[in-house]
C-alpha cells in the first residue's frame, strides 16, 4: 500500500502543471519584413482604408476593425475625408503539411524497410498536425502622389487552430517600428491577449 501513496501526489502535480500551462499568455511570433521611404510619419498622420473588391463583404468588417486598432497603436488616425495615406490590406489563411519523420521509409522495430509496422506504428496516431499559416500585409500610398511609401507583411505558423485575434497581433507585428522599421526580415514576438468577457 505504501508504494502507491505517491500516485495521488503525482496526479495533483501534473494537474497543477497543466492548469499553469493553460493560464499562461500565448505569444505569437511573426516573421516580419518592412520597407519604408518615410523619414517620419506624415502630419497629420491620417489614413483611409481602401478595400479591395474581395474585401467588400460584411465578414471582412472584423478584420478591418483589427487593422484600425493596430494603425491607431502605430500613431495613425482614420480620416476618410482628408487622408494623407491610403491603406490597402492583405489577409491570407492556409495550412502547411509537415514532414512525418516516421513515414513509410522509416525503419521500425519489428518491421522492415518499406513494409510492415514497428514500434513507431504503435506510438504514432496519425499524420503530423498541419501548421496553420496566417499572413497579413499592409501597403500605404501617399494620397496626393499615389506613390507607395510603406510596405510590410507578417507571417505566423503554428499548430493551434485559427484564432481571429491572431490577425490583430500580426497587424501589430507588421506595423512594429512604423514609420522607420528595422531593415530586412526580423522576428517579432507579441502576446495574444484573449478578448475580455
Amino acid at each position: 500500500m505504501t508504494q502507491r501513496r505517491w500516485i495521488p501526489a503525482l496526479l495533483l502535480g501534473l494537474t497543477a502543471a497543466l492548469l499553469a500551462g493553460c493560464s499562461t499568455t500565448r505569444v505569437v511570433e511573426g516573421r516580419v519584413q518592412s520597407f519604408s521611404t518615410l523619414a517620419a510619419a506624415p502630419a497629420p498622420a491620417t489614413y483611409r482604408i481602401e478595400r479591395l473588391p474581395s474585401q467588400q463583404a460584411p465578414s471582412f468588417d472584423a478584420i478591418a476593425t483589427l487593422v484600425e486598432q493596430a494603425l491607431a497603436r502605430a500613431g495613425l488616425q482614420r480620416d476618410d475625408a482628408a487622408p494623407r495615406l491610403l491603406v490597402q490590406l492583405g489577409v491570407q489563411a492556409d495550412t502547411v503539411q509537415r514532414h512525418d519523420p516516421y513515414g513509410p521509409d522509416h525503419w521500425g522495430m519489428g518491421g522492415w524497410y518499406g513494409r510492415g509496422w514497428g514500434v513507431h506504428g504503435m506510438l504514432r496516431f496519425g499524420a503530423p498536425t498541419p501548421l496553420y499559416r496566417r499572413t497579413v500585409s499592409v501597403l500605404m500610398r501617399d494620397a496626393r502622389t499615389q506613390a507607395v511609401v510603406y510596405e510590410t507583411s507578417a507571417v505566423h505558423e503554428d499548430v493551434w487552430v485559427s484564432d481571429p485575434a491572431v490577425y490583430g497581433v500580426l497587424f501589430d507585428a507588421a506595423l512594429n517600428g512604423f514609420p522607420q522599421p528595422p531593415q530586412g526580415p526580423r522576428q517579432v514576438r507579441l502576446p495574444l491577449v484573449p478578448p475580455a468577457r
